[in-house]
């Protein structure tokens, strides 16, 4: 269990924090919520002490023989602040400290994480994209707001992302000083970063299909790790059962023949490719137009043709200096055998990298952690087991050595 800090200040977008405070609790961390005068105006405090069942309060001067301006920055193990509003980065930004939030801010020294949410134009305006420069300067994490619906009708950059990505980001940080520092170094800043995702499927009739195992987790943690150290993504996802990252471009695909497609196309200009996908290796010569019926208790006779080498081709038709990352799911009796299957994959594919796991059994497939090797030419890289947003940074670890 971990001790969060949740900040909440004053925009339409403080319900989702509730969401947000529930997920927190739900997975076992201890929760103080500290809002701000006017985020009260959107969710009570009874709301926020009920949630987290701690007290709440906005003043410095209430509880002040706990010395809450200081002391909750000082336990904090993460300090996060959805929604952050334009005001309250502002106040940030300068080291203002006029309500119990700002001075935790100025007390905490864990990793600080801000979820911007606000209208487009406030987003965009001179004054904030250099408050958050300076924030991140300063080593505090700042999200890209979402794009998508705001207030009325309005549509644009300025949404709150998802709970479900926030706090896919948060617990990323939590207890990992390696990804904190490579977060806040953003070290693939201006650097355009393809990722692929998910599993393939390709259609036997209208209503059936050949596809694998796949959730696509990993590829999209990948995603949001990158998008985190600051790199241009784009995430081309085929079948993923899990929620998609904000911050960055979604291109979709369904069969491999799309896959290839959307991946020959984004890799053009590209500075790393990141092939996470499970894209099928073979696919139905000709596909039903309607549905097949069964025919008395005959079985069925597929005749299947194997589809297009994605790896493989980015690889060989690199348009400049690329870094070209592919995976290798492998049934291996034991590691010496699994070396030997990624080794000799590694030599026929042409990546420089490739992140190498032991599925024997149905380990890994759409489970929250990982456990890989990651080879290049001269051999073992590197051995990473934990949560997939871990192995998700020592994979880009390995990128931003190259």
């Amino acid at each position: 269990m971990s001790r969060i800090l949740l900040g909440v200040a004053g925009g339409i977008a403080a319900y989702k924090a509730c969401l947000l405070l529930r997920r927190f609790t739900e997975a076992g961390h201890d929760v103080t919520v500290v809002p701000t005068a006017n985020a009260l105006e959107f969710v009570g405090a009874t709301t926020w002490a009920a949630l987290s069942g701690h007290p709440v309060s906005t003043s410095v001067f209430e509880r002040v023989d706990a010395v809450p301006h200081v002391a909750l920055g000082q336990a904090a193990e993460l300090v996060v602040v959805a929604p952050a509003t334009a005001d309250l980065l502002a106040r940030a930004a300068t080291g203002r400290a006029d309500d119990l939030l700002t001075n935790v801010l100025l007390t905490a020294s864990c990793p600080v994480l801000m979820a911007p949410a606000m209208h487009t134009e406030m987003w965009l305006h001179p004054a904030t994209q250099a408050n958050v420069a300076t924030l991140r300067s300063r080593g505090v994490i700042v999200l890209d707001p979402a794009d998508g619906r705001l207030t009325g009708a309005d549509t644009g950059p300025g949404r709150l992302p998802e709970p479900e990505d926030i706090e896919a980001v948060a617990l990323s940080l939590l207890g990992d000083e390696a990804t904190v520092a490579a977060v806040r170094r953003r070290d693939l800043a201006g650097r355009s970063v393809v990722v692929s995702a998910g599993g393939t499927r390709e259609h036997l009739d209208p209503v059936r299909f050949l596809g694998n195992a796949s959730s696509g987790r990993q590829g999209v943690e990948i995603a949001r790790a990158a998008a985190l150290r600051g790199a241009r993504v784009t995430l081309v996802a085929a079948h993923v059962e899990v929620g998609l990252p904000s911050g960055v471009r979604l291109v979709r695909a369904h069969t491999t023949g799309e896959l290839a497609d959307a991946m020959t196309a984004a890799a053009a200009d590209a500075d790393v490719i990141v092939m996470a996908a499970a894209p099928a290796d073979f696919t139905p010569a000709a596909a039903s137009d309607v549905k097949i019926k069964k025919s008395g208790d005959n079985g069925l006779d597929l005749h299947l043709v194997q589809t297009t080498d994605i790896l493989a081709g980015l690889s060989a038709h690199r348009a400049r200096a690329q870094v070209v990352v592919g995976f290798a799911a492998e049934t291996a009796s034991d590691r010496d055998d699994l070396l030997a299957l990624g080794r000799a994959k590694l030599a026929r594919k042409g990546c420089d990298l490739l992140v190498l796991n032991n599925v024997s059994g149905g380990a890994v497939f759409g489970q929250p952690s990982n456990d890989v090797v990651i080879l290049d030419a001269d051999g073992v890289v590197c051995t990473v087991s934990g949560e997939k947003s871990v192995v998700a940074h020592r994979i880009l670890d390995a990128v931003a050595g190259r």
